[in-house]
């Protein structure tokens, strides 16, 4: 059997240098971000800053109430635009130089993460690192759909590709 195979079988050695997703808070978008990234080889993580929300949690994957070290391996989405701490933590995440943040949001509504940044004083060129809208434009509405079109954008850009259906 060829390596590619190994792959597709499952029986590949895991690579070391593979991404690492961290979901920031519990919700039950980042209950299937975590699961289906698992299954595509990311290291997952699950942030959430309040133990007391941490009910919505894959099996298998702990809540950490501490961000972990984030590097350059590191992708990192916030699955809840509306919490009072969005800020903060956007800004500790900025802080750890992850490779790519995003924030889920609807792209016809103001990102509430641009005044949150703003408001703690964080610089314009950090605060343009977050994208917002994250994912593949596919009309997602439920929780699996956008943490399918949220992990199809970021393996289109793992893999250096456009997205979408343009070859």
């Amino acid at each position: 059997m060829s390596e590619t195979c190994d792959v597709a079988h499952g029986t590949a050695e895991a690579d070391p240098g593979v991404r690492t997703l961290v979901a920031v808070f519990a919700s039950p978008v980042s209950r299937y971000l975590l699961t289906f990234a698992r299954d595509l080889g990311y290291h997952v993580a699950l942030f959430e800053p309040d133990a007391a929300r941490a009910t919505d949690v894959p099996d298998g994957i702990e809540a950490d109430t501490t961000l972990p070290p984030l590097d350059g391996s590191a992708d990192v989405v916030v699955t809840d635009h509306h919490r009072p701490e969005l800020g903060e933590v956007l800004k500790a995440a900025l802080g750890g130089n992850p490779r790519w943040i995003g924030v889920l949001g609807n792209p016809r509504h103001p990102g509430p993460h641009v005044a949150a940044l703003r408001g703690l004083g964080v610089p314009e060129d950090d605060i343009a690192r977050v994208h917002r809208p994250v994912g593949l434009n596919i009309g997602s509405r439920t929780p699996p759909e956008i943490a399918i079109a949220t992990l199809a954008g970021l393996l289109a850009d793992r893999n250096g590709r456009p997205g979408g259906f343009d070859f």
